[in-house]
């Protein structure tokens, strides 16, 4: 096989996330963090070309991402470019958003988090990625997504009409991001990750918001919101969300897994094991259809990393 006519892309939650901001990077800088270098020992193997990470926290400047791609490169894996956008993790909103009748509360920001860019998004890959002509989507207000299932409490708004005129539909983000490969041109990464959809209450306004978060892409290559992308593409990322299993609403997992503009290389493969629930599939690499997939996997989970599996798919033309 040879590599230039084939793609390897990605998608592992590393959960490398910390409890303050700039301990990542920290822990990135000592060289000697079992669980970051569990997790670059897995991706080494792995050896995808692109690879979309979760549960890596942000900042501003990309610092511990940029840290991270020279760990990776001291132990042979390159990373030249890679690309983090502004999060909705931990982005504090003034308002009482969870219900908890607070303020300033991990769940009174936009999505999650005790800080902002808490357990976030990136992306990895060796070839240039068109930062300028990346698509955010991460802005949009749940209530602007068709059909959104917004949550209600005894036929009300919740928690409250004021909060859902501000509340975001992306826990973390939804982003197009498109990589220049030197053969097949344009190539969009497609990438998000759910919020978890428990930990609420009756009004469920996790497990509604996990569903439009998945909701959201069935919209966008159904020509909503700008999509589909021009050329080809994968949807990858945690979705947090198992189309037959665990909490969620998982009618609306196999509605995009059986889109005619997507093909699943590996249905019913589990990716996650969580001691509350077992094993789920929640960790996705989803090419595009006219792709043509060459092999696909779900390597052995690490616990030492993370309780989720790198998930990876080889597509070619």
């Amino acid at each position: 096989m040879c590599a230039a006519e084939t793609l390897r892309v990605a998608t592992f939650n590393t959960e490398l996330s910390r409890k303050g901001p700039g301990l990542l990077l920290r822990d990135i800088a000592r060289a000697n963090d079992p669980q970051i270098n569990a997790v670059i020992a897995e991706i080494r193997k792995a050896g995808p070309d692109v690879i979309a990470l979760q549960g890596f926290d942000f900042d501003l400047e990309n610092t511990a991402l940029e840290a991270f791609a020279v760990a990776l490169e001291a132990q042979g894996q390159s990373y030249p470019y890679f690309f983090a956008a502004p999060p909705n993790a931990g982005l504090q909103t003034d308002l009482d958003l969870d219900g908890d009748n607070q303020l300033g509360g991990p769940g009174d920001a936009q999505g999650y988090g005790r800080f902002f860019g808490q357990g976030s998004m990136a992306i990895m890959s060796r070839y240039p990625v068109l930062t300028a002509e990346v698509e955010d989507h991460s802005q949009l207000l749940w209530r602007k997504l068709p059909n959104a299932l917004l949550p209600e409490m005894a036929g009300k708004p919740f928690p409250s009409e004021e909060a859902l005129e501000v509340q975001r539909l992306s826990s973390h983000g939804h982003w197009i991001v498109p990589i220049l490969h030197p053969v097949f041109g344009r190539v969009s990464i497609l990438t998000y990750h759910a919020t978890p959809p428990v930990f609420d209450r009756a009004e469920d306004r996790n497990g509604k918001r996990n569903h439009d978060e998945t909701a959201f892409w069935v919209h966008y290559l159904n020509g909503s919101f700008g999509g589909p992308p021009d050329g080809q593409f994968l949807l990858v990322g945690d979705a947090n969300l198992d189309p037959q299993g665990g909490d969620g609403r998982g009618q609306i997992m196999a509605t995009l897994l059986s889109h005619p503009m997507l093909q699943d290389p590996l249905p019913d493969l589990e990716t996650v094991m969580w001691q509350q629930t077992g094993p789920l599939r929640v960790d996705y690499v989803l090419p595009s259809s006219d792709w043509k997939v060459i092999d696909a996997g779900v390597m052995p989970i690490n616990p030492a990393a993370s309780r989720h599996a790198l998930v990876w798919v080889d597509v070619t033309r």
